[in-house]
């Protein structure tokens, strides 16, 4: 099943059930099914649904509350998605799930803070999004969470000489890489460069004419580039002889970056979880896609019911589904149960402390597992 026939699916049937009833708990969706978010709402939104559409199997959240989900397009564009997020609140909605990034999310959060809407990204990193507001959450490992423990992982393997190249343009391309960079200078590592781009770029031969001409020259390149701009540049970056290390966050987890062959061959990058064999995560796996012929192959599907898990678990500590009561009981969740993993939100800046996977590319399309640690929050970088 398609992306966009599960979100069809879900926004038919709301038409014809028409208004949710009164013991009903309204989840405005925001799911970007075209443009740069598509290869990461897509996939968070379907198995979002999947588990909302298990619980209301079920009995509802906790056998008690049906979940009704209001499921807008907003096609990766951030005016778009205010729009939609206003029209989900005159729809009666009391949780607003919001698109994978930082961005489209701190906007829709500055639209729901005036009620106290509890508002998540699917798998926005950026902590600073944050800062908009106590109502606003994180899912995923924050960048700062992603960056120290690959920084760790570089120096571990003898790394000495870092390259940065990141992108201005959006709060997550700017801050994983200055996070890794913070967390590899403290560990006795050298920035010997960087160099910014535009989102979008389609040349990036001059970053790599400068890379070349580093010196000292690199031993590790760090991005937080996505989709399309980190195959243009790695292309960019192979073509020109450079077979320097490569590594980069979550965003690289995907099936498009996974299929681009020897150019990605070695290219290791942070992760939310890995599906070890016999754990919840594989069963997970198993479940999708029996039910639906889809089987996930990224984190991002998961962590979409993890997010389902998040909110379970918040509404049984509050007792209710009011906006103000599963936003205090969400801040106040230590030792949540995740299928990814684990997640705390108690003692953080609501960006949970979850365990961060490292995990490298194969040339074949494949990815393996490198190790598996949570970040010290004693010593992570301030947004």
């Amino acid at each position: 099943m398609t992306f966009k026939k599960l979100l069809l699916t879900t926004t038919s049937a709301l038409v014809l059930t028409g208004a949710a009833q009164a013991e009903d708990y309204v989840i405005g969706v925001m799911s970007a099914q075209s443009g740069y978010l598509a290869p990461y709402d897509g996939p968070a939104y379907a198995g979002f649904q999947f588990c909302v559409d298990q619980r209301n199997a079920a009995g509802g959240l906790n056998g008690e509350y049906m979940v009704k989900t209001i499921v807008k397009d907003t096609r990766s564009d951030i005016a778009e998605g205010v729009k939609v997020v206003q029209e989900m609140l005159d729809d009666g909605a009391q949780f607003i799930v919001s698109s994978a990034d930082a961005d489209p999310t701190i906007a829709a959060a500055q639209i729901t803070m005036a009620d106290g809407i509890p508002t998540m990204t699917f798998a926005g990193t950026a902590p600073v999004l944050t800062q908009v507001g106590p109502h606003v959450f994180g899912s995923y490992p924050a960048d700062n969470q992603q960056g120290a423990v690959l920084a760790a992982y570089a120096r571990d393997q003898g790394l000495q000489n870092v390259y940065l190249v990141k992108s201005p343009d959006s709060a997550y391309t700017l801050g994983g890489p200055e996070y890794f960079g913070e967390v590899f200078e403290s560990l006795g590592g050298n920035i010997v460069g960087t160099s910014n781009y535009s989102l979008n770029q389609p040349d990036f031969s001059a970053i790599v004419t400068t890379i070349k001409a580093a010196e000292p020259q690199p031993d590790v390149i760090v991005t937080w580039a996505w989709e399309p701009d980190f195959p243009a540049f790695i292309k960019a970056l192979r073509g020109a002889g450079l077979d320097t290390q490569v590594m980069g966050g979550d965003v690289l987890d995907t099936p498009t970056v996974r299929g681009l062959g020897d150019v990605v061959d070695g290219v290791v990058h942070t992760s939310g979880g890995f599906p070890d064999e016999g754990s919840d995560y594989a069963r997970f796996i198993d479940d999708f896609k029996a039910a639906t012929g889809t089987t996930p192959d990224n984190n991002y599907y998961v962590n979409g019911c993890d997010i389902v898990n998040m909110i379970e678990q918040a509404v049984a500590a509050a007792g209710s589904t009011d906006p103000g009561a599963v936003t205090e009981a969400m801040a106040e969740i230590e030792n949540g149960k995740g299928i990814m993993s684990d997640f705390t939100f108690k003692g953080t800046d609501r960006m949970p402390l979850r365990d961060v996977v490292v995990a490298r590319i194969t040339g074949d399309g494949e990815k393996e597992f490198v190790k598996r640690t949570k970040a010290d929050p004693a010593t992570l970088p301030k947004p």
